[in-house]
């Protein structure tokens, strides 16, 4: 198995860390200290129904003129929604590039907390079909690409490894993807990650705890009484949804597990100084089996950080635009015949 990563695709351009955001925990921690850009002005909300009646919302940002470009469909990461910083970020910036962004909040999240009791998971990709699903016809008329931030990222690609659900999506892009969960998990317990721990920890008890929340009150105890992640997840999150226990659940749902299947271009990007995610998640991998997935692993950049020289716009925001560029995915402005 390979022991160091392959050179970034040569049509990305490369990562530098911009000082003084040097380090995988300055480049994690940077948007929370300086803040993120200014949500979007307007803005549409869908709300997207699920065979079980809960609904999803979602919001959708167009460029200022249109353009063919797919929808690009957001998820978000562990106890983050709509308005996570990293996320905002790539909506604005994509959608200054003319692409029309579509953010979906997963069950629970903070914007569908009010039309959904359920829950999300890592691996529950069938409320993604549902949503893809749901969506008007006009909004995936050019295809869908999908974009994962974080445990959003775990998501897409277990979606993309099982065969696209036979929906229109022509690509996918994950970012900064804990890929084997149970290492992931353990990784953000380690003693160095004590304050990334108890801060994720306290957000995913606040948001499942929301009075919304379909839950027992035994359910509503383990939450409450968890002391940590792995204890959240094997007490509440596998019980939940029917696995015998955390590493059952991690097991099943881990992305790793599903690269092979995936039949439409894919592109990976992580740096291995994530301080959540470990390095050999990924490097453990020989990538040059998968013919359909490109792999840029930096060697800086922390966990949804990416802030690098020459642009205040992320790097992975960039390299996603690139990409899905050069694969014939970009804005082409649609102008009026006479």
């Amino acid at each position: 198995m390979p022991d160091k990563p392959s050179p970034l695709p040569p049509t990305l351009p490369p990562f530098r860390e911009r000082a003084p955001w040097l380090g995988g925990d300055l480049q994690t921690l940077r948007n929370i200290i300086v803040g993120g850009p200014p949500e979007l002005p307007g803005g549409e909300r869908l709300l997207l129904v699920m065979p079980d009646g809960d609904r999803l919302a979602a919001r959708l940002d167009r460029p200022a003129a249109e353009t063919n470009a797919p929808l690009i469909v957001l998820t978000h990461g562990l106890a983050g929604s709509e308005s996570s910083r990293h996320g905002m970020a790539t909506a604005r910036y994509l959608v200054s590039q003319g692409w029309p962004v579509l953010r979906l909040n997963l069950r629970g999240a903070a914007p569908s907390r009010a039309t959904s009791g359920g829950r999300y998971h890592a691996g529950k990709t069938e409320d993604l079909a549902a949503s893809l699903r749901g969506l008007p016809a006009e909004l995936v008329s050019r295809g869908v690409v999908l974009i994962g931030n974080s445990l959003g990222g775990n998501l897409v690609l277990k979606f993309m490894g099982e065969g696209g659900h036979e929906l229109p999506v022509l690509a996918a892009v994950a970012v900064s993807t804990p890929i084997d969960l149970a290492a992931s998990c353990a990784r953000l317990m380690a003693p160095r990650n004590f304050v990334y721990h108890r801060y994720m920890l306290d957000e995913m008890k606040r948001e499942a705890l929301a009075p919304s929340a379909a839950l027992t009150t035994a359910e509503r105890a383990a939450i409450a009484g968890a002391r940590t992640l792995y204890e959240f997840d094997d007490r509440f999150v596998a019980p939940h949804f029917g696995y015998r226990g955390a590493p059952d659940y991690y097991e099943s749902n881990a992305a790793k597990n599903f690269l092979a299947g995936a039949r439409l271009p894919t592109l990976i990007l992580h740096a291995l100084d994530d301080p959540w995610v470990p390095a050999e998640s990924y490097t453990s991998i020989d990538w040059s089996t998968l013919p359909m997935i490109e792999t840029a692993l930096t060697q800086g950049g922390g966990h949804m950080g990416f802030h690098g020289v020459g642009s205040l716009t992320p790097w992975h925001d960039r390299a996603t635009a690139h990409w899905l560029t050069q694969n014939g995915l970009g804005p082409q402005r649609m102008f009026e015949t006479t």
